[in-house]
């Protein structure tokens, strides 16, 4: 029986590789992103496989609503979600911004958390479901240039580690995705060496992988990992040490 799978964030970067990924494995998806030109172009670039385009503005928590309606009433009831939409502003002390680090709340974490409210209730009453959660090895400990994106990565990482065994309780899985540094859209705006920088592809085969075997997290590239990993660990005299040394004058 061909599985139904929703992703949010599907119109560029890894969405839209785990969306061509899953369709070729045979999953029917259901992708939504807010720029409906890339969501054409998605399901052309896919048009021997199946992929619905829905498209969605994840920070209206009624049309998150809207669309999961659509998707189950057209499609059938999904099996698996990955929410993944999210961007990313660098932001220094030097160009602290209000305004920025809201709309990264807005759109990283209160978009992601729209997702959860209209998935969690369906799965749990069903009493079955797979959600996947994109957040990101920034969330790990608070780096240079990324405190409004971190922070938000880092809640979403405490949100799925504290919801977790609450789900599993209900036959509801949950799956954490910290991705290292992954050549997209968003990645284009560092302007600093990216360490183990992999493709969108590479990602989406690392990400299918972890999903079908339900993890609870996958985490990519594992160098990078081991990495970051490591760095939660440091006292943080030893962690502001190295840190410091990435602060550009």
């Amino acid at each position: 029986m061909r599985k139904i799978v929703w992703i949010t964030g599907a119109g560029k970067g890894i969405g839209r590789a785990l969306a061509l990924k899953m369709a070729r494995e045979g999953w029917t998806v259901a992708a939504s992103a807010r720029t409906e030109a890339d969501l054409r172009s998605l399901v052309l670039e896919g048009e021997d496989y199946r992929i619905h385009a829905l498209p969605l503005d994840i920070t209206d928590a009624a049309a998150n609503q809207q669309v999961l309606n659509d998707i189950e009433h057209k499609l059938g009831a999904i099996d698996l979600a990955v929410l993944n939409a999210g961007t990313h502003s660098p932001m220094t002390a030097k160009t602290f911004d209000v305004g920025i680090v809201r709309d990264l709340v807005e759109t990283n974490l209160m978009g992601t958390v729209n997702g959860l409210g209209v998935l969690i209730p369906e799965f749990r009453r069903r009493g079955r479901g797979h959600i996947a959660v994109v957040s990101s090895v920034a969330g790990y400990r608070g780096l240079p240039t990324s405190a409004a994106y971190g922070a938000t990565k880092a809640a979403l990482i405490n949100m799925c580690e504290a919801l977790k065994p609450e789900l599993e309780q209900e036959n509801v899985a949950l799956t954490l995705i910290n991705p290292g540094f992954v050549e997209t859209p968003l990645t284009g705006k560092n302007d600093f060496p990216m360490p183990f920088l992999v493709t969108s592809e590479e990602a989406a085969e690392a990400m299918y992988s972890g999903l079908i075997n339900e993890q609870f997290e996958i985490v990519f590239p594992w160098k990078f990992a081991v990495i970051m990993k490591c760095l939660r660990l440091l006292p943080n005299r030893l962690f502001f040490f190295l840190t410091s040394r990435m602060v550009t004058r």
